[in-house]
């Protein structure tokens, strides 16, 4: 393979933000967003790490302090060898949260990733998001920094979504509880701006991946995890005196028979359901066998979360209803390192490992039950079709046809050659396939002409002497936020020619230059020192209105105005803004809802045409479309490292959709109260967004009292 880019040492930094992540005795199983993706995110960290032409990797995850989970997860480092670390950002409250209640706090852990890697040597060479709320975060980052965005997403939202409509839930309960459309946006965006898409299985292009709008297959490899080979390996005997083995026989009235076993946590997806009924009501099969289910970790169930609860309450119930006591084994306790002593337990007594998941985004499970010579019987929907084809060692039945799953669990178990070959075949082919060396082999492999092929944004030196006493900033749109209140204007004005030398002013609106400035005259408001103009793609600085021309080179990227004006003008309930109202990086229409397109349809399009932008509407009745780099929360951002200002001494004022990320995260901000709060509801929880009693300037002035802004030195 030809490579091109850059040759030197990698530094890699991959973002991982929910779940409860650590170098040793991970907690799997222990809720949904602690499995897998956790296991597989460290390996990966640490496979990178060991190769000579990687300089450093550095995982990054949510800093957690609760008093009710180790305190090993609130390290803000931890070293996991020489060159490859776990770091710990701090966003939002201090407790553990599930992965759906993370979302508001992802501007903030964004802004605070930024500024920690603005105080490291360097800045990475890739950014690797894992699952769609890191690809939220490295999105923003590769937004600012020009840095290549390489996304995994281990499960996604539409496939998701299809697959708990099946089982009858309602629409609105799925959007309550699981935030469904949300995290489908942020997929879509994502697989728009990712320069490479990372999956570990074909059918994860073929079949999930397909469903999106920004569906592009050549830029999808498929690059398997690996397997830790000194960890799971095939039995030598010694497993027989172990804890583990006492604990699972202590529950069976013939422990010598083969093991039937299932390992994954508690979730209603992974059908553990249907195996035991499935086992329930075959007596042939459990003459054969015992069924030995390890469902994660529990001391109460009552205290569990609503959906493992759910579970673990089926499965002890399916147990009476078929009076299987003494022929199943489901353990309350065991640690990482038990797992592949089960595995290797199951193995010894020429027992099957069974996934019968809905689906099964990969199957990490199925390589390690093989790696420790156990055949397999696992769902033909997903992972494990890839895993069986490569490594010839076992079957694929349908999830939810019971009798088929018996048929096969009693084929393995009746053809003690089969049984061997398939065990055998595991063995071989796992080394082959299923590696961590042959996969950061891989994925160095892939990166490789990705890299040193975009420019990052220059950090421009400032020479203003004001600079000694300007550090913090105001932010404020034009119409309805500053303009509107006569008096209050004029109180504003004497607030800023007052405090001037210690604040800079700014401007942040969706008008062009000329019209910004002539609207300022005209209300004879200060001259801005910054004005982020037409939604956030131009930037010009005072004295002299010079514009920034790193930006606009930095935001051309993937904008193509000709192909959007074409797709655009194709669409119903769509009227051209006037020219004034355009410019070269912001596209504008007049919005009737009673004819056009929703919003999402439009994105979609866009999408679908390979456009990458970033569209909002605002008002309800203006939509506008600009490059995807481009906002005035990205805008500020840039502002904010050029100068050197913290975001949290920056105070934004607002009220529209186009202002929502420039509120979002560290940034203090203020909704007036004569703004159309309607379109920023959902910003009512977190902590820096205030909405002012009264309106316009007077309601900024009163936000700036609210903060006691200059005292504030965060």
């Amino acid at each position: 393979m030809v490579m091109t880019g850059k040759t030197d040492p990698l530094y890699l930094l991959l973002i991982s933000v929910h779940g409860l992540i650590r170098g040793h005795d991970l907690e799997l199983g222990r809720d949904a967003d602690t499995g897998g993706q956790t296991k597989y995110v460290v390996d990966l960290t640490r496979a990178l790490a060991l190769r000579d032409d990687v300089e450093r990797v550095d995982l990054v995850t949510r800093q957690i302090v609760d008093a009710n989970i180790s305190a090993d997860y609130g390290e803000p480092v931890e070293r996991l060898q020489d060159k490859a670390r776990i770091i710990r950002i701090a966003a939002g409250p201090d407790g553990y949260f599930r992965k759906e209640e993370l979302w508001d706090y992802l501007d903030i852990f964004a802004d605070n990733l930024l500024h920690w890697l603005h105080q490291q040597p360097r800045m990475p060479d890739v950014l690797h998001s894992h699952y769609a709320d890191a690809g939220y975060v490295a999105m923003r980052l590769a937004h600012l920094t020009g840095i290549p965005l390489i996304h995994t997403g281990h499960s996604l939202g539409r496939d998701k979504r299809g697959r708990l409509l099946a089982t009858g839930l309602l629409n609105e309960s799925i959007e309550q509880r699981y935030h469904l459309s949300r995290r489908i946006n942020v997929e879509e965006d994502v697989l728009a701006n990712a320069e490479l898409v990372i999956t570990s299985t074909n059918n994860e292009i073929a079949e999930q991946y397909e469903l999106y709008d920004y569906y592009h297959p050549e830029r999808m490899v498929v690059i398997p995890p690996g397997t830790d080979l000194d960890q799971f390996h095939a039995p030598d005997g010694s497993e027989i005196n172990t804890a583990i083995h006492k604990s699972l026989t202590r529950f069976l009235k013939e422990p010598e028979k083969p093991m039937i076993l299932a390992l994954s946590r508690p979730d209603v997806r992974k059908n553990i359901a249907t195996l035991i009924e499935a086992f329930g009501e075959c007596p042939k099969l459990q003459r054969l066998a015992n069924l030995v289910i390890v469902a994660g970790c529990r001391d109460d169930i009552r205290e569990m979360d609503e959906g493992a609860q759910s579970v673990l309450t089926d499965i002890l119930l399916l147990i009476d209803c078929y009076d299987l006591y003494g022929r199943i084994a489901i353990p309350k306790h065991h640690n990482q390192e038990d797992v592949p002593v089960i595995y290797r337990l199951a193995a010894l007594s020429k027992g099957v490992f069974v996934n019968p998941a809905l689906t099964e985004p990969f199957g990490l499970t199925l390589l390690e039950a093989a790696a420790c010579s156990l055949p397999l019987v696992a769902t033909e929907n997903g992972g494990p079709v890839d895993i069986i084809g490569n490594c010839h060692n076992g079957l694929l039945i349908d999830p939810l046809d019971k009798q088929a799953l018996a048929e096969a669990l009693m084929a393995l178990l009746k053809d003690r050659q089969q049984w061997r070959t398939f065990s055998e075949n595991g063995l071989t082919n796992v080394r082959k396939y299923y590696s961590w060396q042959a996969h950061a082999e891989k994925y160095v492999n892939s990166i490789r002409p990705l890299l040193g092929q975009q420019m990052p944004l220059p950090k421009v030196a400032r020479s203003r002497n004001s600079l000694r006493y300007q550090d913090r900033a105001i932010f404020t749109d034009i119409d309805q936020s500053l303009l509107g209140n006569p008096e209050g204007l004029l109180e504003f004005a004497r607030y800023i020619r007052d405090k001037r030398r210690h604040v800079f002013f700014g401007i942040a609106t969706g008008r062009r230059l000329d019209s910004a400035l002539a609207a300022l005259r005209k209300h004879r408001i200060p001259t801005p020192d910054v004005l982020l103009t037409s939604l956030g793609t131009e930037i010009y600085y005072a004295p002299h209105i010079t514009a920034d021309m790193a930006w606009a080179r930095h935001i051309d990227h993937y904008w193509n105005p000709g192909a959007i004006r074409r797709i655009m003008s194709e669409m119903p309930g769509l009227t051209w803004q006037p020219k004034n109202e355009q410019s070269r990086f912001k596209i504008s229409f007049y919005y009737n809802a009673d004819i056009a397109p929703s919003p999402d349809e439009i994105n979609a399009r866009l999408r679908q045409e390979e456009q990458v932008v970033n569209a909002r509407l605002a008002f309800g009745q203006y939509f506008d479309i600009v490059p995807v780099r481009a906002s005035k929360g990205l805008a500020l951002r840039y502002f904010s490292q050029q100068w050197n200002i913290p975001l949290g001494r920056i105070l934004v004022a607002g009220g529209s959709a186009a202002d929502e990320d420039m509120m979002r995260g560290n940034t203090l901000a203020v909704v007036v109260a004569n703004r159309h709060r309607e379109e920023l509801a959902q910003l009512d929880e977190p902590e820096r967004i205030y909405f002012a009693r009264q309106p316009h300037a007077l309601g900024i002035i009163e936000a700036i009292e609210h903060y006691d802004f200059f005292n504030n030195n965060d």
